[in-house]
């Protein structure tokens, strides 16, 4: 998914820091895209760039509709990150410069590592059963592997992990012993928790990983802190387990990783590390190099928005 809310200043994220057990509250921000899509931005947030190595979280949805595409986000570059796609309701066709075309539906993982450019589309098949809910992450990639070339992943099925009745669905990386099979380039952690009766369930986590966590549905709390919606609440390090009280019907969206040892800068729909790569990878995409076309999709390509260059250390 493109960032279609983009600024024309880089965003500056320092190196991630082991931070010791806290709880910090990032309100979300929302916005309303073309087509009727409503994203809640969770990452980054002022005070809260990076959690590990993930660096962008939107949640949207829940959406029902009759005809049209609320999702219909035109051909976009990418470099130096990882987009991961996870559907809670609903179906999304992605195609993209290496050809791929493939239809995601909920319980299925789309994973595209951009590496040095890649761009893609994403939007609602003319089929569908007229329900849309999800979120959209990304990853930064280390300094190490984000000049490979890109690729796309589809994992029809992930791994599932109980915690007391909670089903945890590993998207990235390993909870409580269970790995996903997508393909990761840093100590990682991700799941969408959801609760089929009220419970309290304890999850293992490895200390010296960040985390964080977001409500999508229900009520849960954390000790005696009811988790409110459209926030993401970061738990720091050094915590070996976490207890949740959960309520029947509820839902979230868990994250965790090793603290991200590297400086990045995103502008768009890029992670980079100086000025100079972002200013060239746009000018690649305004020119039609390096990322190649979208010849699957109908209809615009998405124009890069203006860029000043200016890192912006306290952007919300």
């Amino acid at each position: 998914m493109s960032d279609l809310m983009p600024t024309a200043d880089a965003l500056e994220c320092p190196p991630g820091v082991a931070s010791a057990a806290v709880i910090e509250s990032h309100p979300a921000r929302e916005a309303d895209l073309p087509g009727g899509l409503t994203v809640r931005r969770a990452l980054p947030r002022a005070g809260r760039r990076m959690v590990g190595p993930w660096c962008f979280l939107d949640h949207y949805g829940p959406l029902a509709f009759g005809a049209g595409k609320p999702m219909d986000i035109g051909p976009h570059p990418h470099i130096g990150l990882q987009t991961v796609t996870w559907l809670i309701e609903g179906e999304a066709l992605h195609t993209d410069s290496l050809g791929s075309e493939r239809l995601i539906r909920p319980g299925q993982l789309n994973l595209m590592t951009a590496g040095l450019g890649i761009s893609h589309a994403e939007e609602t098949p003319s089929r569908n059963s007229g329900r849309l809910h999800g979120v959209q992450l990304w990853v930064a990639l280390p300094d190490a592997r984000r000049h490979e070339s890109p690729s796309f992943d589809h994992y029809p099925e992930l791994p599932v992990v109980m915690a007391g009745t909670c089903r945890a669905v590993v998207l990235m990386g390993e909870l409580n012993g269970v790995r996903s099979p997508a393909k990761v380039y840093s100590r990682i952690m991700g799941a969408d928790i959801s609760a089929p009766a009220d419970d309290v369930v304890e999850l293992p986590l490895d200390p010296s990983f960040e985390h964080a966590v977001m409500l999508i549905d229900g009520h849960v709390a954390l000790a005696d802190r009811v988790l409110a919606p459209a926030t993401l609440y970061y738990l720091g390090t050094g915590r070996e387990e976490l207890t949740l009280a959960v309520k029947k019907g509820s839902r979230i969206v868990f994250l965790g990783g090793e603290p991200f040892g590297e400086r990045i800068l995103m502008w768009w729909n890029f992670v980079a590390r100086t000025p100079e790569e972002i200013r060239k990878a746009r000018d690649d995409w305004e020119h039609g190099d390096r990322f190649g076309s979208v010849p699957a999709h109908i209809g615009d390509r998405i124009p890069a928005p203006p860029l000043t260059l200016r890192a912006a250390r306290e952007q919300a």
